[in-house]
């Protein structure tokens, strides 16, 4: 899938991975009871991150790429709809492990 969507400056966007229907019991879930999730799929990274100091300006290179799948905060990222497609776009720095 190609998006056209370009985050800015150490930003990506992120695909969430479908939250768990069913508990480990085998009992169906209510959409009002399920875990919201807390793994996704980069879609899209940014440029990275530029630092300037008195010694002049340096691009600070992205640890993620796209296709990673990521473990990010519980409550970060702005979501987003796109084309039908539920979207977070988050800092890298709210992502916490690469998987």
């Amino acid at each position: 899938m190609s998006l056209k969507i370009k985050p800015l400056e150490d930003r990506v966007v992120v695909e969430a991975m479908a939250a768990d229907e069913k508990t480990a019991s085998g009992i169906i879930l209510p959409d009002t009871a399920q875990e919201k999730p807390q793994q996704g799929t980069v879609l899209v990274v940014g440029p990275g991150k530029i630092d300037c100091s008195k010694d002049g300006c340096t691009s600070m290179p992205m640890n993620v790429k796209k296709g990673d799948v990521v473990l990010y905060s519980k409550y970060s990222g702005t979501e987003i709809t796109y084309e039908g497609k539920d979207l977070l776009i988050m800092r890298e720095t709210d992502i916490l492990a690469i998987l």
